[in-house]
C-alpha cells in the first residue's frame, strides 16, 4: 500500500509553526503575522493547534484500522492513549514540578503547597487527550464516514447549543456571558484554570481556552481528520488492488481532499454569519474553517510530494513530523528551563539582542524551531520513535 508521505510533511509543518509561535524573543515583541487573534477572528497563528488535532485525527484512521470496531481492546487503546496525552500535558503545566520563586518566610512544603494550588489543569495537550478519547469513541463506534459526518453535526448543535442556552449578558459567545468558562471554575476550581483574557474594563476574566466543554468541537476537528486519513488509507487500498484507477489514484486524492477543503471553508464561511470564529470558544465556524484549512494545505502537498514526486524541498518537516508529540514536550520543557535558568528567558543570555524589536523576536523563534529540530534530527537518524 502506497504510504502518502504529504501526512508525515504535514504534522512536521505544524510542529515547526508551534515552535515558532510559542517561543519569540519576547512576548511584548512578537512579530506581527504570528499574533494570535483577540476573541474573534482567525489568523494564521490561530491555525496550528487544531493542524496539530487534525494530524492527531488522520494518524487515528490508520492505527485503528487493525481494530473490528469498537471492541475491548480498541476502546482500552483509546481510554489509555488519552489519558496518557492529558497526563503528559498535566506534568509540562507542572514542570519542574517545585516553585522556582519560594517565599522566604515558609519553608519548603508550605510554599510547595501554595504554589500547587495554584498550576493550572488544563492545556493544550489536555485537550489533545480529551478531544482524543472522545473523538476515538465515536469513529470506532460508528465507522462508516456519513455516520461520522452526522456525529460532527450532532456534536456541534449539541455544543452551540449548550453554549446559547445557557449563555448570559452580553451575549453566548463573549468571553463575560460564555457557560464554558463557567464550567470550567466548577470542574476545576477559580485558581487552577487561565486567567489570560481580559474584558473591557481590563479585568482578568476565568476562562480556559482548553477547558473540557470545548472538546467536544476538539473532537470534531479530529473527527474531520479521521475522515481525511481514511479517504487517503481506502484510496491507497483500491490503487493497489486496480492501478489504472484514476479516482483513487494521488491525484484523485489531492484533488478530492482539496474540493472538500474548500466546501469546509465555504461552510464556514456560512456558519459565521450566526456564530462568531473563535478560537478560545473552538466554536463550530472556527472547526470548519481550521478543517477547511488543513484540507487545503493536505490535498495541495498531497499534488506536490504524493503525486508530482517533489519530496526533497520538504525532507526537514518530513523529520520533525515523526516525533510531533516529543517535540511539542521538548519545546515546552526547554523554554520553561530557560525562563526558569535566566530569569528573563533568552533576552538576559544574548544580551537583549533577540528582544529588540519584533525581527529580533521572530529570529529567537526561528532559532528556536532550528533547536528543536536538530534533537529530531537526531532521533530521527537513531530510528527512535516515541509514542504512548
Amino acid at each position: 500500500m502506497k504510504r502518502y508521505l504529504s501526512l508525515d510533511v504535514l504534522r512536521g509543518l505544524t510542529v515547526a509553526f508551534m515552535c515558532i509561535v510559542n517561543n519569540p524573543g519576547s512576548w511584548g515583541k512578537i512579530y506581527a503575522p504570528l499574533r494570535h487573534a483577540g476573541w474573534d477572528g482567525c489568523t494564521p497563528t490561530d491555525l496550528v493547534y487544531p493542524f496539530f488535532l487534525f494530524c492527531a485525527g488522520c494518524a487515528m484512521a490508520f492505527s485503528f484500522s487493525k481494530f473490528n470496531g469498537l471492541d475491548g481492546a480498541a476502546v482500552r487503546k483509546i481510554v489509555r492513549r488519552g489519558l496518557l496525552i492529558f497526563l503528559v500535558g498535566l506534568l509540562c503545566n507542572l514542570y519542574p514540578f517545585f516553585p522556582t520563586a519560594p517565599d522566604p518566610e515558609l519553608g519548603f512544603w508550605q510554599n510547595w503547597v501554595d504554589w500547587i494550588q495554584q498550576k493550572r489543569v488544563f492545556g493544550v495537550l489536555q485537550r489533545i487527550g480529551m478531544s482524543y478519547l472522545i473523538a476515538g469513541i465515536v469513529a470506532m463506534w460508528l465507522r462508516k464516514p456519513g455516520k461520522i459526518l452526522a456525529a460532527i453535526a450532532v456534536l456541534s448543535v449539541v455544543y452551540t447549543g449548550i453554549l446559547v442556552a445557557f449563555g448570559t449578558d452580553p451575549g453566548p459567545f463573549t468571553l463575560e456571558g460564555n457557560v464554558s468558562g463557567r464550567i470550567d471554575v466548577a470542574v476545576a476550581g477559580d485558581a487552577h484554570i487561565y486567567h489570560g483574557y481580559t474584558n473591557e474594563l481590563g479585568q482578568r476574566v476565568p476562562f480556559d481556552p482548553e477547558g473540557p466543554l470545548g472538546s467536544l468541537m476538539g473532537a470534531c476537528t479530529a473527527l474531520l481528520g479521521f475522515l481525511a486519513g481514511s479517504l487517503i488509507l481506502g484510496a491507497s487500498r483500491k490503487h493497489q488492488e486496480n492501478p489504472t484507477d484514476a479516482h483513487n489514484s494521488p491525484l484523485g486524492v489531492s484533488c478530492r481532499t482539496l474540493v472538500y477543503g474548500l466546501a469546509s471553508l465555504a461552510l464556514a464561511e456560512v456558519l459565521s454569519i450566526w456564530i462568531p470564529i473563535s478560537k478560545p470558544l473552538w466554536s463550530v465556524s472556527y472547526v470548519f474553517l481550521a478543517g477547511g484549512w488543513s484540507m487545503v494545505v493536505l490535498g495541495v502537498l498531497m499534488y506536490f510530494i504524493d503525486y508530482r514526486g517533489i519530496t526533497k524541498p520538504f525532507t526537514m518537516f518530513k523529520i520533525m513530523g515523526t516525533n510531533a508529540l516529543t517535540a511539542f514536550v521538548m519545546s515546552a520543557v526547554i523554554a520553561k528551563t530557560m525562563s526558569m535558568l535566566l530569569h528573563t528567558g533568552p533576552a538576559k543570555f544574548f544580551g537583549g539582542f533577540f528582544v529588540q524589536n519584533e525581527f529580533t523576536s521572530l529570529l529567537w523563534a526561528l532559532t528556536f524551531m532550528c533547536i528543536i529540530f536538530c534533537i529530531q534530527y537526531a532521533l530521527y537518524r537513531k530510528k527512535i520513535i516515541i509514542k504512548l
